[in-house]
Order: C-alpha cells, then sequence, then structure tokens
C-alpha cells in the first residue's frame, strides 16, 4: 500500500495539532513540512468535513482538533482519505479474473488487508504524536 500525499499531509497535519494542543494557523503546519500553504489548506478543509478538525475563521482564528488525539485512529483517518484500498480489483468486487471462483491468492491478499487495517485501526494519533522534548528545536512550542 502506498498512501497518497494528501494522506501523508493529512497526517503530518494531524500530528502538528496534537503535538501543540492548541490552536495553530494553516501557514504553521505549511512552514513546518514544507507543504505550500494552497496544500495544506486543501487537506484541512477535508479534515474538517470529516469532523477531525475544527476551522475558525476570523480574529484569533485557526485549526484544532475537534476530538482528543487517542480517540482518532490512524486506520480511519487513512480510509476516509484513500477509499478502498484493494491490492487488486479483484478483492474488492467479482467478475473480473477467468480464475477467480478458485483462486488462492484472492484470499491471501483480502487477509493481508484485513490484517493491515485492523492494525492501523489500533493505532491512534495520540500514540504517533512526537512529545514536545522530541520536537524541541524544530517548531517553536509554547
Amino acid at each position: 500500500m502506498r498512501l497518497a500525499l494528501q494522506t501523508d499531509y493529512a497526517l503530518r497535519t494531524l500530528m502538528f495539532l496534537a503535538t501543540r494542543g492548541e490552536r495553530c494557523r494553516i501557514d504553521d503546519v505549511a512552514e513546518l513540512f514544507g507543504i505550500s500553504r494552497a496544500h495544506v489548506a486543501k487537506v484541512v478543509n477535508q479534515l474538517a468535513r470529516f469532523g477531525y478538525l475544527r476551522s475558525i475563521r476570523g480574529i484569533g482564528g485557526g485549526i484544532e482538533l475537534s476530538r482528543s488525539a487517542e480517540q482518532i485512529s490512524i486506520g480511519e483517518v487513512v480510509v476516509a482519505f484513500e477509499g478502498q484500498m484493494h491490492l487488486l480489483d479483484c478483492v474488492g468486487m467479482g467478475d473480473v479474473c477467468a480464475v477467480e471462483k478458485f483462486c488462492k491468492l484472492k484470499n491471501v491478499l483480502a487477509q493481508a488487508e484485513r490484517v493491515q487495517l485492523e492494525y492501523l485501526n489500533s493505532v491512534t494519533l495520540a500514540d504517533v504524536v512526537p512529545t514536545k522534548r522530541q520536537l524541541a528545536g524544530v517548531i517553536p512550542l509554547s
């Protein structure tokens, strides 16, 4: 599995917000990771639509997590951004291959997908957030 760049940016944005624990600006995320502001803004819009963060406009506005890092699983974020992540078409639908009815590979790949998703769902955002000490010198922390 290879994640789309947008999913990568979404996970990084969530990690940044969880580390900071306060309202931040899109520019803060863009600057730290060297990502264009436009890309971060697009990802933030989707994260807000999916319910992972709040975007507050105006003076004193910014972005912040809408729930705790312990309540956000990495798997649910990946699925929200990636959708179906089948290794081959035959795992997610039928009638795509002549040997499908007796193919053992399809079952192996389906099991691999299940194991992968179960693991990603067992890991929360809190599990992958760097400590403030680890980030010292990388970003200014309040």
